[in-house]
């Protein structure tokens, strides 16, 4: 029984790991279409900065952007206070707050390919199918959502990657909370610490195994992507 519980707990941080990469992938897919939509098409004055803060997540230190989290999220503050009174919800050294960390971390590795694919449409079939009488839900579900797959799908296995292994804007905000906020790269530098480099060479491998699989992916969607073209 000792056993069983003892490999559960082993198994716990790749499970919050998976769970914290579909929640953040979910949400970002939902999210990041809007924003990818009006920096690949409009034009305004403050376009230059909105590019910049996408981007900015990208070249932070994950630490930094960690730190500047926890200190907005904080209940003592007047931010973090309303955010808890209109979600009724702890984010500090939670999973919602890990998620939410995640969101700003892996935002630009939705945004950017979403942002590549609706600056690479061929506009004149979407134009010709209103032109035949389409209504524009139609148009997008025939016409542009197809040469749109290749870019949503590298976008999904982008982000759901890039949030497996967060390591420092995790640890900031949420900590190191077993069962709450231990994800797998924190539990990989726990074993180190502890010295167990067995236990941390198999969670590296996981990790990297988990990685090379989203690479390949997304090498192929890549490759449709010049097909589409």
């Amino acid at each position: 029984m000792a056993t069983e519980e003892a490999q559960i707990m082993e198994l716990m941080p790749f499970l919050i790991s998976f769970r914290l990469a579909f929640t953040v992938t979910l949400i970002l897919a939902a999210a990041s279409f809007p924003l990818a939509w009006l920096l690949a098409v409009k034009k305004f004055a403050l376009k230059p900065v909105l590019e910049m803060l996408v981007t900015l997540p990208m070249v932070l230190p994950p630490t930094v952007i960690g730190f500047y989290m926890l200190a907005a999220l904080s209940p003592r503050l007047a931010f973090g206070g309303a955010l808890e009174k209109i979600f009724h919800t702890q984010f500090v050294f939670s999973f919602a707050g890990i998620a939410l960390g995640g969101c700003i971390h892996s935002l630009p590795f939705m945004v950017q390919p979403l942002k590549n694919g609706l600056q690479s449409l061929d506009r004149a079939q979407a134009e010709m199918s209103r032109v035949l009488g389409k209504s524009e839900l139609e148009t997008f579900l025939k016409i542009t959502l197809p040469q749109m797959k290749p870019y949503i799908m590298t976008g999904l296995l982008m982000t759901f990657v890039h949030t497996i292994g967060a390591f420092g804007v995790v640890l900031m905000v949420g900590g190191n909370i077993p069962g709450v906020t231990k994800v797998a790269s924190i539990a990989l530098y726990e074993k180190v610490e502890t010295m167990d480099f067995s236990g941390a060479n198999l969670y590296a491998a996981i990790l990297v195994g988990i990685s090379l699989i989203a690479v390949v992916a997304a090498q192929r969607f890549g490759a449709k992507r010049g097909e589409v073209k």
